[in-house]
C-alpha cells in the first residue's frame, strides 16, 4: 500500500461526516416520497447500481495508477463492508412492515450506542470518557426526539426484532468500513461496497419484483440519492474514516435525524415541537462535548 500524504485534523473529517450526515437526513422526504410510488428493493437495485457507475467513473483516474492488487484487496474489503450495508438496509424495510416508524427510529439509533460497545469486545479498548459521555447525551436526544411517535406501552413484535437486528449491521459496517478504509485504498473500499450492495439488491428482485410509476419525483429521488447520498456520500465517509474512529463517526452521525427534521420543517411543512428542540439540543451538547476537546491523535 503507498504512503499516504499528512494526514488532516481529526475535527476535519468529523466534519465531513457532519456534511455526510446532512445529505442523509435532507434526501429522507425525497425517498419517502418516491417509496409510494416504487417498491423497496427496486428503487435500492436503481440507486446503488448508478452510484457504483458513478463511483467508478470518479475513481476511475485513481484506478489507473493503482497496481492491480491494491484494488482487489479493497474491492474485496469493500465486498464485506457493503454486505453489512445491505444487510441494515435490508431489515430495517422488513421491520418497518411490522412496527411503527417511531420503533424504527429509535431502535436503528442503537448503533450508536453498540458501535463502542463492539468495539470494546472486538479490541478489547473503550473509547475515551468524553466520547461514551458525548454518545450517552446524544443518545438521549434521540430518545427525546423519537418519544412522541412511541407508543405509551413500547412491546416487542418481530419487526422491531428485525429493526434491532438493522442496528447491530449499521454498527458493524461502520466498524468494519473503518478497519478497511484505513488499511486498503479508500477508492476500492468506496466502489467495492456500493457495488455489493448494487449486487445484493438486484439478487433481492426474486423475492420483492419490481413495482414503479415513472414519475419526475421518482426519476429525481433516484438520481440525488445515487449521486450525492450514496456515491459521494459513501466515498467521503469512506475517506474520513481513515482518521477518525468507528465511536466518533456514529456519535457524528446522530446528526442525520436532526438535519431530517429541519428539513421535514423547512421543506415539508412539518411542526417545530419543543421535543425537536430538546433532542435536537441534546444531540448537539453531545458532538459537542466530544469535539471542543478532541482525542489525542493515534
Amino acid at each position: 500500500m503507498t504512503a499516504r500524504q499528512t494526514p488532516p485534523c481529526r475535527w476535519q473529517a468529523d466534519l465531513v461526516l457532519a456534511g455526510v450526515a446532512f445529505v442523509w437526513g435532507a434526501t429522507f422526504v425525497v425517498v419517502k416520497r418516491a417509496l409510494l410510488e416504487i417498491s423497496t428493493s427496486y428503487f435500492l437495485a436503481l440507486r446503488f447500481s448508478l452510484a457504483s457507475v458513478c463511483l467508478l467513473l470518479i475513481f476511475l483516474p485513481a484506478f489507473r495508477r493503482m497496481p492491480m492488487r491494491e484494488i482487489w484487496r479493497g474491492l474485496r474489503g469493500g465486498g464485506i463492508v457493503g454486505l453489512f450495508l445491505w444487510l441494515g438496509f435490508t431489515l430495517q424495510t422488513l421491520g418497518l412492515k411490522f412496527t411503527t416508524a417511531g420503533h424504527s427510529g429509535f431502535l436503528t439509533g442503537l448503533y450508536i450506542v453498540l458501535v463502542p460497545l463492539i468495539a470494546a469486545a472486538v479490541y478489547r479498548r473503550w473509547p475515551l470518557a468524553r466520547e461514551l459521555t458525548g454518545i450517552a447525551v446524544a443518545a438521549g436526544g434521540m430518545l427525546v426526539l423519537t418519544l412522541p411517535s412511541l407508543d405509551a406501552n413500547f412491546h416487542m413484535n418481530r419487526g422491531d426484532v428485525l429493526t434491532i437486528g438493522c442496528a447491530l449491521a449499521f454498527a458493524f459496517h461502520l466498524l468494519v468500513l473503518g478497519h478497511y478504509s484505513q488499511r486498503e485504498r479508500f477508492e476500492a473500499v468506496a466502489l467495492g461496497q456500493i457495488l455489493c450492495a448494487a449486487l445484493l439488491s438486484s439478487a433481492s428482485l426474486a423475492l420483492d419484483p419490481p413495482r414503479v410509476t415513472w414519475s419526475t419525483a421518482v426519476v429525481l429521488a433516484i438520481a440525488i440519492t445515487a449521486i450525492l447520498a450514496t456515491a459521494l456520500a459513501f466515498a467521503l465517509q469512506t475517506w474520513a474514516q481513515q482518521y477518525t474512529t468507528p465511536t466518533r463517526t456514529a456519535l457524528v452521525f446522530s446528526l442525520e435525524p436532526v438535519f431530517a427534521l429541519a428539513t421535514a420543517v423547512l421543506a415539508g411543512g412539518e411542526a417545530l415541537t419543543h421535543s425537536a428542540l430538546v433532542g435536537g439540543g441534546l444531540i448537539l451538547t453531545g458532538i459537542l462535548t466530544v469535539e471542543l476537546k478532541p482525542a489525542p491523535r493515534t
